[in-house]
């Protein structure tokens, strides 16, 4: 098995092509390598990978990433290379959502074993400090033991440095801000929230109205900041293709990024109804 790999260059020109052709990016996790091997078949942009994709995949929520229950960074590195890489085609990146504050790890050895591997893109998704709720204790532990935002912003920009397309992500406007302030990412994608629907999905109540308006605030003050950065939207109310457009029609966004909707969703929709037919067979001859 050998692995296509797509170099820096080729990524950013096949990204800004179709900025100027105003064609949507789209950006999709995978849990697994079928899963990766279907969305690059439909023609998604870039697959990232990242330890919450693996844990969806067993059919736990994403946030259970947050919890000190795995090496985040080793789970990400070896499912990104015996399962997702050897399952693709060469026709979609890979983007690898790291943990910055990764105790364990100088974080450029991690980047040099992506770029080993074909991984040319990264993303400080994995998990991110963002997530958590800035008025909260334990942000507050967090940061006094040193896991902050700065770690991520750092990677960042020195993914940048060695060459790689970064994607940054961000929860809040402020951090938001603060990465594309520092990093001037590729790409940038703000995080409206976990996407609701289905067994493991959160509803925060927010309408897919009020997650476009949010994020169009946050793409107004983070273009400011840097006018070339691509921006994509992802989670809370957009949950399907209706969603996916309403954001599209509703914002300044260059494209999106699914994970649930793509991944998760469409499996339990699809594996309860054939597994429902076959379950609900009889004997003919009682």
């Amino acid at each position: 098995m050998i692995t296509k790999r797509i170099s820096t260059e080729k990524i950013l020109k096949n990204l800004r092509t179709k900025v100027a052709n105003r064609q949507p990016i789209m950006i999709s996790s995978a849990g697994s390598g079928l899963v990766a091997r279907l969305l690059e078949k439909s023609g998604v942009d870039c697959i990232n990978t990242f330890s919450g994709a693996r844990l969806r995949s067993n059919g736990m929520g994403t946030m259970s990433m947050m919890w000190a229950i795995l090496d985040s960074n080793k789970q990400t590195l070896n499912y990104t290379r015996e399962d997702i890489m050897p399952a693709l085609q060469g026709d979609a990146f890979v983007c690898a959502c790291l943990n910055a504050n990764d105790p364990l790890k100088d974080m450029r050895m991690v980047l040099e074993e992506c770029m080993r591997m074909g991984v040319n893109s990264v993303s400080n998704i994995g998990p991110s400090i963002s997530y958590v709720d800035k008025d909260s204790e334990i942000f507050k532990v967090l940061n006094s033991a040193g896991i902050n935002l700065q770690n991520e912003i750092d990677m960042l920009i020195l993914a940048k440095e060695m060459g790689m397309v970064s994607i940054g992500l961000a929860f809040t406007p402020e951090d938001s801000i603060e990465i594309v302030e520092q990093a001037k990412p590729d790409i940038f994608c703000y995080h409206a929230g976990t996407t609701k629907g289905g067994i493991s999905g959160y509803d925060n109540g927010s309408t897919i109205e009020q997650t476009a308006t949010e994020t169009e605030a946050v793409y107004s003050a983070v273009r400011k900041l840097h006018p070339d950065v691509i921006l994509v939207g992802h989670g809370a109310a957009m949950e399907n293709p209706s969603d996916a457009q309403y954001m599209l029609d509703h914002t300044s966004g260059h494209g999106f990024w699914t994970g649930s909707s793509t991944e998760r969703l469409p499996i339990e929709r699809a594996v309860t109804a054939a597994a429902d037919e076959f379950t609900a067979l009889t004997f003919s001859n009682n």
